[in-house]
Formats: structure tokens, C-alpha cells, sequence
């Protein structure tokens, strides 16, 4: 008969051997079940980095100015959709920054930022051949910002640094025409008050008031160039208004054309008259309407026939203005067989201040150089468009085209603008 006290042992050892296994089996059921869920949870966490950096990568190609993420040794981590544009296309991913830039005034302000940790906002201005667009830059001279700046939370040994490049070519370019039309404005000014204040000088240093034939002759010449700085400041607050923003505001009615013509014709016949010149008119019978500000098409009118009569001072000028209409667009145009425009200033006719070179009289008074920019900013206020072309001795052609859907967006414009005020009154 075996032994009580030898079989009890035996059984606990048994039962604590079968306890052991049920724990072994449970920890190797809970490994299993911690690893799978560690597993999810890296699925989880990639899938969220996944998504995370998705949506940066959309947000960051939204921005309209070239976004880029450069690590310590200049090689670029990441490139939004605008710097991929900008670029060209070329996959930036890896590159250097010299080799991502074609002119290295533009990557001297990014390494500047890298090699101090200091922020930096610097503009460049290149030459058209050296524009990041490459042969696709049609602007000329053009402008860049480069903005560079360490990442507050990214490690020191190894930093990050975002840039952002910005085209600011259009604000350069307007400073620059701001700064020329400043220059101009104040030469041309410039001229005549010295000589009004050279006859003053004349009139009263000299004692020459009581010569009544001089002191008429004086007063006459003054009274010119008086005229001429008048026409200057008037030129230059239309030109201003058209460039300020306030041709927005433009009064648009629709108006007929042969009048307009009419009121033009009015104004400048003692010019007509003493040249001997003959004007004629080229329009259908039916009178054509056209939506626009009827002030800014009497300048535009104006202007060329002036301009056309003063460039050719010699007597019987021919000046025709016609118009005419299709389902797409309303055609106008001022027509002379004068001595023509070279071909060579055909390119620069339309500049402020700018002036083709004729040999008149020197007692004549030259203009403001100020009338075919005019004319050229009013019909782009009236979303048209303005053609030059030239044969010397036989005609010279001004061509002005206006799209019948815009005549009827800034006539849309202009009733939606009224409409809030016939609602407030």
C-alpha cells in the first residue's frame, strides 16, 4: 500500500507542473496578443504620419509662393508644388541648393541663413536669362524674395530650415515705373517753368515793362508754356486715376460712337482748320453703340486725332476714323498718310513721356508724351486691346478692338454696383 506522505508530494508537484503550463500558455497568449496590438498601433501611428504629412503636403502646395525644407548639409527634403513649377518640374528631392538654382544670388541668401542659424529676408533682381522660370521667363528683369528661417523645434546638430520664395516681380517692376514716371514728370515740369521764370526775370530785372511790343511777346511765349504745364498735371491726373484703381469706378453707359466722334472733332477744329487737314469719317449708316465711360473714349479719341495732327503740321493731312462690329468685337480705328512712325519706336510709342523724334519748328511746343500712354490704359480699363502700324508717307494706324462679352461684363458691373445704392437711398 503506498504511502500517503510519499503520494501527496507527487500530486502537488503535478498540480503546480499544470499550473505552469496554463501560466506559460497564458503568457505566450498575452505576447502574442501585446505584439499584435503593438503591430496595430504602428499601423495605426504610420497611417496617422501618413495622413499627417498628406495633408501637409496639400496644404503646402496650396501656398502660391515655392515652399522648401532644406537639412544642414543644403540638400533639399522638401519641395511644395510651387517650387516643383517654378523649377521647372525637376524633382528637388536630394538636390543641393546650387544645383536647384540656376543663379546663385538667389541660393548666397539661403546659405547665408544656414551657415549663421540667423533669419533672412533678402530681395534679388535678375537679369531674364538668370530667372528660376529659365526660357520661360518673358518679363525682363525680375524680381525675387528669398525668406529663410531655422525651425524653432528641429535639433541643433542638425537642423532644418524653411524657405520661401516669393515673385515679387510685378511690385518691382511697378516701383521702377513709379520712379521713372516720377523722374519724367519732374523734367518735363522742369523745362517750362524755366523758361516762364527766364522771361519774368527778363521782364523785371531788365525793366523791360514799358516796352509794350516786347512784354506782349513775352507774356504770349509764357502763356504757352503755362498751357503746356497745365495739359502736363491734367495728362498726369488722368494717367493716375487710371493706374490708382479708380478706373474700376468707371461710369459705364452706352453711348453712340459717331457722336462721341463729333465732340472730339468740335474741340480740335481750329487745329482742323488751320492745317487745312480733312477728316473722314468711315462708319455704317446705322449708328453702332458702345458700353464704356464716355469721357475716357472722348480722351482716347482725342489723343490720337490730336496726336496725328500735331505729328504732321503740313497742310491737306488726311485723317480717317472708322468703326465697325462683329458678333465678337467693335472695331475702332484713327487712320493718317502723314510722314509715318519709324519702325524702330512702333515698340515704344505707348511709354510715358516717350516721343518720336521729328523735325519741326523749334517755335512749336512739344507735347507731354503723356497722350498714347492715356489712351492705351483706358481701353485696358475697357478690358480692349490697342495695335499700331506704320508705313511711312502712306499710313499710320491706330486699331482699337473691344470683345463684345466684355462691353457686357462692365455694363453687368457697373448696374450690380447700382443696385446697393438704389437699395440704401
Amino acid at each position: 500500500m503506498t504511502d500517503p506522505l510519499v503520494i501527496a508530494p507527487i500530486i502537488a508537484a503535478l498540480c503546480a507542473f499544470v499550473a505552469l503550463g496554463f501560466t506559460g500558455l497564458r503568457l505566450r497568449r498575452a505576447r502574442k496578443e501585446f505584439r499584435e496590438e503593438v503591430s496595430s498601433w504602428k499601423m495605426r501611428l504610420d497611417l496617422d504620419l501618413r495622413g499627417a504629412r498628406k495633408e501637409r503636403d496639400l496644404l503646402l502646395d496650396a501656398l502660391g509662393d515655392a515652399f522648401m525644407l532644406v537639412d544642414a548639409d543644403a540638400r533639399v527634403l522638401f519641395a511644395n508644388q510651387a517650387a516643383r513649377t517654378l523649377f521647372r518640374g525637376r524633382d528637388l528631392t536630394g538636390r543641393t541648393v546650387h544645383e536647384a538654382f540656376l543663379d546663385q544670388r538667389l541660393a548666397a541668401a539661403l546659405m547665408r541663413c544656414l551657415d549663421t542659424g540667423e533669419a533672412t529676408v533678402t530681395r534679388a533682381v535678375l537679369g531674364q536669362q538668370s530667372s528660376p522660370l529659365g526660357d520661360q521667363e518673358r518679363r525682363g528683369m525680375n524680381a525675387w524674395v528669398i525668406d529663410a528661417a531655422r525651425l524653432s523645434d528641429s535639433p541643433a546638430d542638425e537642423p532644418t530650415t524653411r524657405v520661401v520664395i516669393r515673385d515679387v516681380t510685378n511690385e518691382y517692376q511697378t516701383e521702377q515705373i513709379r520712379k521713372d514716371f516720377v523722374a519724367n514728370a519732374s523734367h518735363e515740369l522742369r523745362t517750362p517753368l524755366a523758361i516762364i521764370n527766364g522771361y519774368l526775370e527778363n521782364l523785371i530785372d531788365d525793366d523791360l515793362l514799358d516796352d509794350k511790343e516786347l512784354t506782349r511777346r513775352f507774356l504770349k511765349v509764357m502763356r504757352k508754356h503755362t498751357e503746356r504745364i497745365s495739359r502736363i498735371v491734367e495728362d498726369m491726373l488722368v494717367i493716375s486715376r487710371l493706374e490708382s484703381g479708380e478706373a474700376a469706378a468707371l461710369k459705364v453707359k452706352p453711348f453712340r460712337v459717331r457722336s462721341c466722334v463729333s465732340d472730339v472733332l468740335e474741340r480740335l477744329e481750329s487745329v482742323i482748320s488751320n492745317q487745312q487737314a480733312v477728316i473722314k469719317i468711315d462708319m455704317p449708316e446705322t449708328d453702332i453703340s458702345l458700353a464704356g465711360d464716355r469721357f475716357y473714349w472722348t480722351q482716347v479719341l482725342f489723343n490720337l486725332v490730336e496726336n496725328a495732327l500735331k505729328q504732321n503740321p503740313r497742310k491737306g493731312l488726311v485723317v480717317t476714323i472708322g468703326c465697325n462690329r462683329t458678333e465678337e468685337l467693335t472695331r475702332i480705328w484713327v487712320a493718317d498718310n502723314g510722314v509715318g512712325i519709324p519702325s524702330a519706336d512702333l515698340a515704344h510709342i505707348f511709354r510715358r513721356f516717350y516721343r518720336v523724334e521729328k523735325h519741326h519748328s523749334q517755335e512749336e511746343i512739344k507735347g507731354t508724351g503723356l497722350g498714347l500712354s492715356i489712351v492705351k490704359r483706358a481701353i485696358e480699363a475697357h478690358r480692349g486691346t490697342i495695335m499700331v502700324s506704320s508705313i511711312p508717307g502712306q499710313e499710320t494706324k491706330f486699331t482699337i478692338e473691344v470683345p463684345r462679352d466684355a462691353e457686357a461684363a462692365l455694363l453687368a458691373d457697373a448696374e450690380a454696383q447700382v443696385l446697393p445704392e438704389l437699395n440704401g437711398a
